[in-house]
């Protein structure tokens, strides 16, 4: 069992910045490779970025490629996700998510590929 509880999500205008955070517990998190994923009302939950187990590698989706970052703290036990640039279509509840599996040369970014799931926070970007 892996807990997974985000924080960090909130009301930014369009051009703002938000820091999200993922704490996770249960197991142990340098063997568990983290993805952040997003759902916009009467929209699928769609991918947005992965890490690797050490941090070493990353993968994003297009759409936020240049603006958003991901990272994590292993002795913390947290993933992250920094957001600059927002804009209103990136209003969502973001998702972290772990991957158990280990995946050589790649990061999962399909929602089937991932075991557990967080609660999700809200982001909201006003134009």
């Amino acid at each position: 069992q892996v807990q997974l509880v985000e924080s960090g999500g909130g009301l930014v205008q369009a051009g703002g910045s938000l820091r999200l955070s993922c704490a996770a517990s249960g197991r142990t998190f340098s063997n568990i490779a983290m993805g952040w994923f997003r759902q916009a009302p009467g929209k699928e939950r769609e991918f947005v970025a992965a890490i690797s187990r050490s941090g070493g590698s990353t993968f994003y989706a297009d759409s936020v490629k240049g603006r958003f970052t991901i990272s994590r703290d292993n002795a913390k036990n947290t993933v992250y996700l920094q957001m600059n640039s927002l804009k209103p279509e990136d209003t969502a509840v973001y998702y972290c998510a772990a991957d158990l599996v280990y995946r050589e040369g790649y990061l999962a970014d399909r929602r089937v590929q991932y075991d557990y799931w967080g609660h999700g926070t809200q982001v909201t970007v006003s134009s």
